[in-house]
């Protein structure tokens, strides 16, 4: 079963703290709309600073609506050139092991 996630890039100019604020307030935002449980168990997402890259899963609704969020709060935030989206399509592995989830 194929997974969705978008992959971000961020410009050298966006300050890296700045999109883990982001990131949060967009969470904070997709909790309001779905409840803080059913955000925390759908709405997968990870922060590489180094990298300047953040992903989140867009498989449930709920990830779908917390990347139009984000999305949305980083180009209003810095400008629709401050970063690329890419989609990524991955095949899940049958045996999966559990990963952390950040809220």
């Amino acid at each position: 079963m194929p997974q969705l996630v978008y992959r971000y890039t961020f410009a050298e100019s966006v300050p890296a703290e700045e999109v883990e604020v982001t990131i949060v307030l967009a969470i904070i935002a997709t909790e309001a709309l779905h409840g803080a449980a059913q955000a925390r168990l759908d709405a997968a997402h990870a922060f590489d600073a180094a990298a300047r890259t953040v992903a989140i899963d867009a498989a449930t609704q709920v990830g779908r609506d917390l990347n139009k969020l984000f999305a949305g709060f980083m180009a209003r935030e810095f400008g629709p050139d401050s970063f690329t989206a890419e989609r990524v399509e991955r095949t899940r592995r049958r045996n999966p092991r559990p990963e952390p989830v950040t809220a």
